[in-house]
């Protein structure tokens, strides 16, 4: 079983930044992808961002790509989202979720075997 915990969102004005991280416990993370998802109300869950285990590969939505940055640092179990020039229609509650892929990583949500308890972000205009 792996754990994990997101933090760091919160209220932030357009144009702001704010840090997520997502810790994990429970296993050795270095063979496990991670991915941000997002979702608000009523809506799916849509994908984010997704890093390999290595650290090696990393993805973007098109929504997000060169405002975010995903990153981690295996020896703290750390994942972290940077976010930049955040917009209104980047709230939502963010959750962390992982999956013990190696190498591989994926957009898909079904894939993912472990999740966190979300974060919520809210960007005012």
């Amino acid at each position: 079983q792996v754990q994990l915990v997101e933090s760091g969102g919160g209220l932030v004005q357009a144009g702001g930044s704010l840090k997520l991280s997502c810790a994990a416990s429970g296993r050795p993370f270095n063979n496990y992808a991670v991915a941000w998802f997002r979702q608000t109300r009523g809506q799916e869950r849509e994908f984010v961002s997704a890093i390999a285990g290595s650290g090696g590969h990393t993805y973007y939505s098109d929504s997000v790509q060169g405002r975010f940055t995903i990153s981690r640092d295996n020896a703290k179990n750390t994942v972290y989202l940077q976010m930049n020039s955040l917009k209104p229609e980047d709230t939502a509650v963010y959750y962390c979720a992982a999956a013990n892929l190696g190498v591989v990583v994926t957009r898909t949500r079904y894939d993912y075997d472990y999740w966190g308890q979300g974060t919520q972000v809210t960007v005012s205009s």
